[in-house]
C-alpha cells in the first residue's frame, strides 16, 4: 500500500507513457469511428496491454506493475480516445460536411471547453447521491477487478485469464461475450431493460421516433426523480456517510456548471459568428437552451452510465436537436450547438468510470487522504487527456475525412440539422414520451424507462438475447463464480472486437 500512495501522475514514466497510449488511443478510436460508427472501450483494452508491459523484464517498465499507475495510464488514454472520437472527429466532421471549415478551429475551442467543465464537474460530486462510489458503474468496476486480477495472480489471474480466453472464443464465433459479462456486473433490472428494448427494436419496433419519445418522457421523470433525492432529507446515518459529497454542494456544482456552460456556448458563439445567423431574441435562446441541456445531458448520459455502463449520448443529444429543430435555430448554429452538447455527456461518463476503478483500487475510500488525492489527480489526467484528444482531432480529423474516413454520426446530425420539423413528429413523439414517464416513474432510481429507451436505439438482437439469457442464468445460479471471470469475457469479448476493427479499418 505505501507504494501505491507515492504513485503520482507527475512521475515522467507515468506521464510519458499515458501520453503516448493516449495519443495512440485518440488516432484509433478516430479511425474506428469514422469506420464503423462506434469508438472502443480503450480503459478496458489498455489494462491488459499495461500489465502485459509491466511484466517486459526492464526496469523502467516493473513500475507498472503498480494498480495504481496502470490505472493513471488508462485514465489519460481513455479521456484522450473517447474525446477524440465521440466529441472532436464528430463536430468536426459535422462542420466540414456542412461546407463551414472556418468553424473547425472555433467548434474545436467549444469541444474543449464543453469537456472539461464535463471532467471538473463529474470530478467534484463524484461520491455524492446521484453519483455514489458505490454505485454499479460496471465498466469501472470491469477495468478494477482486471487490474487488481492480474497484479495478484494465483487463483484470480487464472479466472481473469479463463475468462478473457472464452471471451475471445464466444466473440470469434459470433457470440458477444460482453453482454454475458456485463449482466454478472450490472444491476439485474437495468440491464434486463436494456435487453428487452434492444430485442424490440431488433423484431417490433422499427421507427426509431418511438425510442426518441420513450426517451424524452424518461428522461424528464429521471430529472425530477434526481433532484428530488438531492433535496430530501437522507434518511439513515448509513447513507448519509457513504456519500462524502454533500446534497448542498451538489446542487451548488450543478447549478454552477450551467453557468459556466452558458459562458461557454456565449465564447464559442463569438469566435464562429453564428450570432450573425439569429437575432437577438433567438440569439439569447440559444445560449440559454445551451446551457440548460448542458446539464441536463450531464445527468442523464452520467446517471445510464452508472446503472448500465451505457453512455446514451448520441440519443440524449439527438433528442436535443429535435428540440433544437422545433424552436426553429437555423442549421448551421444548430450544427454548432450539436457539436457543443455532443462534448458534455462522454466525457464525464467517462471520468465517472476512471473514478470508480480508482476508488475501488485505493481501498474504496478507507484512505479518505489518498482517496481524495488520488481522484485529484485522475481528474487532472483527465484534463490532460482531454487536451490530447481534442488536439488530434483538430490535426487529423480533416485528413481522414478527406481520406473518405467520416462518422457516421456527423453525416446524421449535418443532414438533421436542415430538416424541417413536422406536427406528425411532434404528436408521434408526445404520445410515447407518456410510456416513457410512466415507466421511469414506476421503478423508481433504478433508470428503467431510461435504460428501456436506450436499449430500442441500439438494433442488436443478439446482444439482447444474450443479456436476458445471461441474467436469467444469473439470477437462478447466484454470480459467485463469475465476479473475477465475468471482466475477463468483457476484456476479451473488447480485445477481440478491437483487433477485428483495427483489421477492417487499417487493412
Amino acid at each position: 500500500m505505501k507504494d501505491k500512495k507515492r504513485a503520482s501522475i507527475w512521475e515522467p514514466g507515468v506521464f510519458i507513457l499515458g501520453t503516448l497510449m493516449a495519443m495512440l488511443s485518440a488516432i484509433i478510436c478516430m479511425q474506428i469511428m469514422g469506420q464503423l460508427g462506434i469508438a472502443p472501450n480503450t480503459s478496458l483494452i489498455g489494462a491488459v496491454l499495461v500489465m502485459g508491459l509491466a511484466r517486459v523484464p526492464l526496469m523502467v517498465l516493473r513500475r507498472f506493475k503498480n494498480p495504481e499507475r496502470q490505472n493513471y495510464v488508462l485514465s489519460f488514454a481513455s479521456a484522450a480516445g473517447f474525446t477524440a472520437a465521440n466529441c472532436g472527429f464528430v463536430a468536426v466532421a459535422t462542420v466540414f460536411i456542412l461546407g463551414r471549415t472556418d468553424l473547425i478551429l472555433p467548434i474545436s475551442v467549444g469541444i474543449m471547453a464543453g469537456c472539461m467543465v464535463s471532467v471538473v464537474v463529474m470530478g467534484l460530486i463524484f461520491n455524492s447521491k446521484i453519483f455514489p462510489a458505490d454505485g454499479a458503474w460496471p465498466m469501472g468496476q470491469v477495468v478494477a477487478t482486471t487490474i487488481q486480477a492480474g497484479d495478484e495472480g494465483g487463483r484470480k489471474g487464472i479466472e481473469l485469464f479463463q475468462g478473457l480466453a472464452v471471451g475471445v472464443l464466444t466473440s470469434l464465433l459470433g457470440i458477444p461475450a460482453a453482454g454475458i459479462g456485463i449482466a454478472f456486473v450490472a444491476n439485474m433490472m437495468t440491464m434486463a431493460a436494456v435487453g428487452i428494448g434492444m430485442v424490440l427494436r431488433a423484431y417490433v419496433v422499427t421507427n426509431t421516433n418511438i425510442a426518441q419519445g420513450i426517451m424524452i418522457g424518461a428522461g424528464m421523470v429521471a430529472l425530477v426523480q434526481i433532484f428530488h433525492m438531492m433535496i430530501k432529507k437522507s434518511t439513515s446515518i448509513q447513507e448519509t456517510a457513504t456519500h462524502t459529497v454533500s446534497d448542498k454542494h451538489t446542487k451548488n456544482v450543478l447549478m454552477g456548471s450551467s453557468v459556466v456552460f452558458t459562458a461557454g456556448a456565449v465564447l464559442l458563439a463569438f469566435v464562429s459568428g453564428i450570432f450573425t445567423d439569429m437575432g437577438l431574441f433567438m440569439s439569447l435562446v440559444w445560449l440559454v437552451f445551451a446551457g440548460f441541456t448542458a446539464v441536463i445531458i450531464l445527468v442523464l448520459v452520467g446517471t445510464a452510465s452508472m446503472h448500465s455502463g451505457w453512455a446514451p449520448a448520441f440519443a440524449v443529444v439527438t433528442i436535443c436537436l429535435t428540440l433544437g429543430l422545433v424552436i426553429g435555430f437555423p442549421p448551421i448554429p444548430l450544427a454548432v450547438l450539436v457539436g457543443y452538447l455532443g462534448a458534455v455527456g462522454m466525457p464525464l461518463a467517462d471520468t465517472g468510470i476512471g473514478l470508480k476503478s480508482g476508488w475501488i483500487i485505493r481501498g474504496k475510500g478507507e484512505n479518505e487522504a489518498h482517496e481524495k488525492s488520488g481522484r485529484k489527480q485522475q481528474v487532472i489526467i483527465k484534463l490532460f487527456g482531454v487536451l490530447v484528444g481534442v488536439a488530434m482531432s483538430l490535426f487529423f480529423g480533416v485528413m481522414l475525412i478527406n481520406n473518405e474516413v467520416v462518422p457516421p454520426m456527423s453525416l446524421f446530425y449535418a443532414t438533421k440539422v436542415t430538416e424541417a420539423i413536422n406536427p406528425t413528429l411532434l404528436r408521434e413523439l408526445a404520445l410515447w414520451a407518456i410510456p416513457g414517464a410512466v415507466l421511469q416513474a414506476a421503478f423508481g432510481n433504478k433508470s428503467v424507462g431510461l435504460m428501456l429507451a436506450t436499449g430500442l436505439l441500439i438494433n442488436n438482437a443478439a446482444f439482447g438475447i444474450t443479456l436476458l439469457v445471461s441474467i436469467t442464468i444469473r439470477r437462478i445460479f447466484g454470480e459467485k463464480h463469475m465476479g473475477i471471470r465475468a471482466p475477463g469475457l468483457i476484456a476479451g469479448d473488447g480485445l477481440f472486437g478491437f483487433g477485428v476493427n483495427l483489421f477492417r479499418t487499417f487493412l
